[in-house]
């Protein structure tokens, strides 16, 4: 028999640590995407803290007042989600009524505080955890990177690492051009249906796919994250001689893209030799949590890359 919730002196259960942590964690959010980081905007925690030992989710044991790292069991979520469902995702009408403030918030155009001052030209499609962003961020601190990933908890896990990483990381005397994060962000949405509702046409120069919900079963395949339909889109969205970089550690995936991306006219694979000196690839291979967890059990990597060819003259 389960033991029975503990009661408080109103007599309603008392909420779990991991309700506590996350409430504590969405006020945070909440308020930091409204207005530039500063001490002053961190809110105190109003859920109170977990019992025990374990940390409040908006502070910092070693520096009082600074945002914590988020804790990745409390952001539980399944693998996978079925891109076909309708998860009543919020998206533009077009990229030219896209609000990117929020997102940017230290790109910020002055002379007109709706807009920012660059674009973003880094995409990763599928992004999970954030690995692969926070090795981009001081790889590229000139280009703005943006994750787009459809799970819930998992999106929130990654905006709340990226504000903690802003926080601790913003009096760090760096060089000038050190982005500290700021070019980092993500948003919960779906690249299979609203990938244009973004970017503008030749706007992104890199997009990543890694480590894709692999759809075993033949049936699903529809739903796989490369197809000949959705690599026109991508080719819509990427500029010329931008890269399209895909990683796996299911041959048979691996296998489905290449024939795909081999089969598109926009686009080309480049050779194993540009693989092994390219900076990005190298990131990829080691930085994803999936691409990590592949490195503990031994497992093998499949990378293909490919070019953005310039559309024929009509």
């Amino acid at each position: 028999m389960p033991s029975a919730p503990k009661l408080t002196k109103e007599g309603t259960p008392e909420p779990s640590k991991r309700k506590i942590y996350r409430e504590d964690k969405q006020e945070t959010r909440k308020v930091l995407k409204q207005v530039r980081i500063d001490d002053t905007a961190i809110p105190t925690s109003t859920t109170g803290t977990p019992s025990g030992d374990e940390t409040p989710a908006s502070t910092n044991e070693s520096t009082p007042g600074a945002l914590s790292l988020p804790k990745k069991r409390f952001y539980r979520q399944r693998a996978h989600s079925n891109p076909f469902s309708d998860h009543r995702l919020e998206y533009p009408l077009s990229p030219e009524v896209m609000n990117w403030t929020k997102l940017y918030p230290g790109y910020v155009d002055p002379a007109d505080p709706t807009k920012i001052t660059k674009q973003v030209e880094i995409a990763d499609i599928g992004c999970g955890f954030g690995g692969l962003m926070i090795d981009l961020s001081p790889a590229f601190p000139d280009k703005l990177i943006l994750g787009m990933e459809i799970r819930v908890q998992v999106t929130q896990y990654v905006e709340d690492r990226i504000l903690a990483l802003r926080d601790l990381h913003k009096d760090d005397e760096e060089p000038a051009d050190s982005a500290k994060f700021q070019n980092i962000s993500v948003i919960r949405g779906n690249a299979m249906k609203f990938l244009p509702n973004f970017f503008h046409k030749a706007q992104l120069s890199k997009m990543f796919f890694c480590f894709p919900d692999p759809h075993f079963k033949q049936r699903k395949h529809k739903a796989r994250i490369v197809t000949n339909t959705l690599l026109s889109e991508y080719a819509y969205v990427l500029r010329e001689g931008g890269v399209v970089y895909t990683i796996t550690d299911v041959l048979d995936l691996h296998e489905w893209m290449v024939k795909h991306l081999d089969s598109h006219p926009s686009f080309e694979r480049l050779s194993k030799e540009w693989e092994d000196e390219d900076t990005c690839v190298k990131i990829m291979r080691e930085s994803t949590e999936e691409g990590k967890k592949v490195a503990r059990n031994k497992g093998s990597k499949y990378v293909a890359c490919y070019r953005r060819l310039p559309d024929p003259a009509i």
